[in-house]
């Protein structure tokens, strides 16, 4: 390892332990890390700028301004009313069925849709019943991961393994779905555990709910038409994103513009109020952490742990598809997936060209790995980051320790029942 890639990690490491600290906020940390990186000539600026993922940046934006311009509209009020009556307003229950909403719906869309359109509408019902947001905002970035796991366009990492090895759809279904769903029913049981004594609300502020009108909450709906006219299209989008060719961005930034332009097409003042709620923090943060990461997989020390990781098993395929399971979720949890898995993909193919001959456990166990892993930090998924960055806004952080007690131990529940699956499933 030369002195350059020493640096590379010394300040890669730095930036993570500031970011644990919480003394300095994260997206400054991200921000200094890569320029330093670039500063230092580690990496130069176009190099560090490809690295940038404008896919995940685009998709955020572009959900962000649909969202923004719908929450003007009374839909989230609407459907939090609706949510918390069908439940008579418990919370405990509320917990439960939000997480169930925020799984589903992570399986049909993607994760991070997903949150930017469940989170105003759980902030709406956390107000209304006068109860702790944050074990709902915990619950339903857990339930967001494990919902990705399950489908080929749940999460990024099952795109980029079911396009590069020619896995379909209902090959993910089959393979996937099901250990999701126990994996998911696990983990919810065990939050209500943890939560059952923080979730109590007084009978009469369910009484007031339960006399809501949640009707009375739509404020405006010709706009409310716009909106949904406008999100059927973009959600249209993001199921044959990859029959017409097209990346999730472009989906997303599709119906954003599109939305703006129905909308406000010339009210400068509305267009810029739009566009200044973007949650800028998130963004920046994502550039950052791009950058940092980035320099590390040009240095090349993602490929060399993952290589060392498998030369430890000399060629035991039980062995081999346990340590990708293992290293790819611990990695999720600390670096973004989408380098780790890229850089996956072609040494578990070069172990077929060595003569390992079944590689369908590898395929199952790195996509399970590396989807859910990113449930152990608060920036080990782009949907956890999006949700800190939201509660953050509202005055509610979630705390990266505070996070991490919770989801890192159903993190490694959730690798181990993996482990369970895999090995007698495939081996």
């Amino acid at each position: 390892m030369d002195s350059m890639t020493i640096v590379a990690v010394v300040i890669f490491v730095a930036a993570y332990a500031l970011i644990i600290s919480e003394k300095v906020h994260r997206t400054i940390v991200a921000l200094l890390g890569a320029m330093l990186m670039i500063l230092m000539h580690i990496i130069d600026q176009t190099a560090a700028v490809h690295h940038i993922d404008f896919n995940t940046i685009g998709l955020l934006m572009g959900m962000m301004i649909i969202v923004n311009i719908t929450s003007e509209t009374g839909l989230f009020n609407f459907l939090a009313i609706w949510a918390a009556k069908k439940v008579k307003a418990q919370p405990l229950a509320l917990l439960i069925a939000l997480s169930t909403l925020t799984a589903v719906c992570s399986a049909l869309l993607d994760n991070v849709t997903t949150v930017l359109l469940t989170v105003p509408i759980t902030f709406n019902i956390a107000a209304q019943l006068k109860v702790d947001v944050k074990p709902f905002l915990m619950a339903q970035i857990i339930s967001s991961n494990i919902g990705g796991t399950s489908t080929l366009i749940g999460d990024p990492p099952n795109i980029m393994i079911g396009s590069k090895v020619g896995l379909s759809f209902g090959d993910f279904i089959a393979n996937m779905t099901a250990i999701s769903c126990l994996i998911f029913v696990v983990t919810v049981l065990i939050l209500v555990l943890i939560y059952r004594k923080d979730l109590n609300t007084k009978p009469e502020l369910q009484d007031k709910v339960m006399r809501l009108n949640e009707r009375e909450q739509i404020t405006d709906v010709l706009l409310l038409k716009k909106c949904l006219f406008v999100l059927a299209i973009t959600i249209s989008l993001f199921a044959c994103h990859g029959m017409l060719g097209l990346q999730s961005a472009t989906a997303a930034l599709t119906g954003a513009s599109l939305l703006l332009l129905i909308t406000f097409h010339k009210n400068e003042e509305m267009i810029a109020k739009m566009l200044g709620k973007i949650e800028w923090l998130a963004i920046f943060f994502f550039g950052g952490l791009f950058i940092l990461v980035g320099t590390l997989e040009d240095k090349g020390v993602i490929k060399m742990l993952a290589q060392e990781a498998i030369n430890i098993t000399n060629g035991d395929v039980t062995m081999t598809a346990m340590i990708i399971l293992w290293m790819s979720s611990i990695a999720s949890a600390f670096i973004d997936n989408i380098p780790f898995v890229a850089t996956m993909i072609p040494l578990i193919q070069d172990m077929g060209a060595m003569g390992l001959s079944d590689l369908n456990p590898m395929w199952w166990s790195l996509a399970l790995g590396a989807c859910l892993g990113g449930n152990g930090t608060l920036i080990g998924a782009s949907a956890n980051v999006v949700v800190a960055s939201m509660a953050a806004q509202r005055g509610r952080p979630i705390s990266f320790i505070g996070f991490m007690k919770v989801a890192f131990p159903l993190m490694i529940l959730s690798i181990i029942i993996s482990t369970v699956y895999i090995y007698l499933r495939y081996l």
